[in-house]
């Protein structure tokens, strides 16, 4: 078998076949996704990325939630964005790119995003920080960056955590224990506002980077 050399190779084989079964499995345990969706407040004809938007799940509740609302989804994995295009069709322009690496006037044509969405993708991705840092970039004067993800379960119990770690690890997923801590440095290099809050008893993170109305225009 051909040794898999890059994270987008080891994405693609990953969920190859569970690409078909993705959401129904989820569903259960990636908690935090709806409120995010209901906490977006798009505003009217805004623009809406979902960095890793793996089978364009949210992105689909997004566009029923915010009619009108423009959509761009990026993925670095083909396979999940086969998924993602038979779902939402032309509601979203969706493209194969590095969460890490991209430029979205490159991409999509657009300078600059109104929201923003990491959805338990941060877990997933090596250089998580560099995709916070690059998905910050993006932000129109007034935008928002909202992410949601696996917290460090410190408030349940040992067991349930070593459990739950061993089963993520099998989808090469990783908590990232230290997330509050580098989006407040982000937050305060570039001068954002971050609403940071514990959700289930620290099963899950869910925070919001804010962008002031008189920030300059958005560069990658």
């Amino acid at each position: 078998m051909r040794e898999i050399r890059t994270h987008a190779e080891l994405m693609d084989a990953n969920y190859r076949l569970q690409r078909l079964i993705y959401d129904v499995t989820r569903r259960y345990y990636l908690l935090g996704r709806d409120t995010m969706v209901a906490d977006l407040a798009v505003p009217p004809g805004g623009h809406v990325l979902e960095v890793a938007c793996g089978t364009g799940r949210n992105l689909a509740l997004i566009a029923k939630a915010y009619p009108g609302a423009r959509l761009y989804g990026l993925d670095i994995s083909r396979e999940m964005l086969r998924t993602a295009t038979a779902r939402i069709g032309t509601q979203a322009v969706l493209k194969q790119a590095d969460a890490c690496d991209f430029d979205g006037r490159t991409l999509f044509g657009v300078y600059g995003f109104d929201r923003i969405v990491l959805s338990y993708s941060l877990s997933m991705i090596p250089d998580w920080a560099g995709a916070l840092r690059v998905a910050a970039a993006h932000l129109r004067p007034g935008g928002e960056l909202h992410v949601v993800d696996f917290g460090d379960q410190s408030a349940l119990p040992d067991w349930f955590r070593t459990l739950l770690r061993g089963w993520l690890a099998r989808f090469h997923v990783t908590p990232r224990t230290h997330l509050e801590p580098r989006m407040r440095a982000l937050a305060n290099e570039h001068g954002l506002s971050l609403q940071f809050r514990r959700l289930y008893r620290d099963y899950a993170v869910y925070a919001v980077l804010r962008s002031p109305e008189d920030r300059g225009a958005a560069h990658s």
